[in-house]
């Protein structure tokens, strides 16, 4: 049986993800999971979107022809097709399969759509795994503080998925990613 298999089935993050308690309850700070796309660029994404952190064996996802480069395929979730894309590779990135680490398993995130982006005629909510290089820890950050990408220092592929991006007070530059455009980039039938 698979990693993903033996998740627990709830529709939160795992108990190791959520934030300590002795974080400071604020109204203004809001929760990112952070995700290393390659080794050099760590994206954040708002946890109200995110469903559940997967690890899947890498024979598990089944690729289907005619798609773009960076849809990998689908996986079983739960009994359900979950499209699964290469969240780097997606972002003008190294993909997966070109990078030298090689592993047997990919690390995902189940994004779900947004609640205003679901048409009121719609059969459910719609999912999608993000396989990235690695998930590391929540990120609590105050919405105000990100700041708008120069247009210049943006690949032309991250653009369209990028929110903003956020200077840590230890150097480190986060990029902030818009769930619903990822959706949005998505093949349509």
């Amino acid at each position: 049986m698979s990693d993903a298999a033996s998740a627990p089935d709830s529709r939160s993050l795992p108990v190791h993800l959520k934030p300590p308690s002795s974080e400071p309850s604020s109204t203004v700070n809001q929760q990112f999971l952070r995700l290393r796309l390659v080794s050099d660029m760590i994206a954040l994404l708002p946890v109200p979107q995110l469903t559940e952190v997967l690890t899947i064996p890498t024979n598990q996802v089944v690729p289907i022809p005619h798609m773009p480069t960076w849809v990998m395929g689908v996986y079983n979730w739960r009994g359900e097709i979950l499209w699964m894309v290469d969240l780097g590779h997606l972002c003008g990135l190294t993909p997966w399969y070109q990078q030298t680490i090689r592993r047997s398993t990919h690390k995902a995130v189940v994004l779900r759509e947004n609640d205003d982006m679901i048409p009121s005629n719609a059969a459910k909510v719609q999912m999608l795994g993000l396989v990235v290089n690695e998930v590391e820890d929540i990120e609590w950050c105050d919405p105000n503080a990100i700041q708008t990408p120069l247009s210049s220092a943006v690949t032309p592929e991250l653009t369209p998925f990028l929110r903003g991006y956020w200077w840590k007070s230890n150097g480190d530059m986060l990029v902030f990613l818009d769930g619903s455009a990822i959706f949005e980039a998505m093949p349509k039938a």
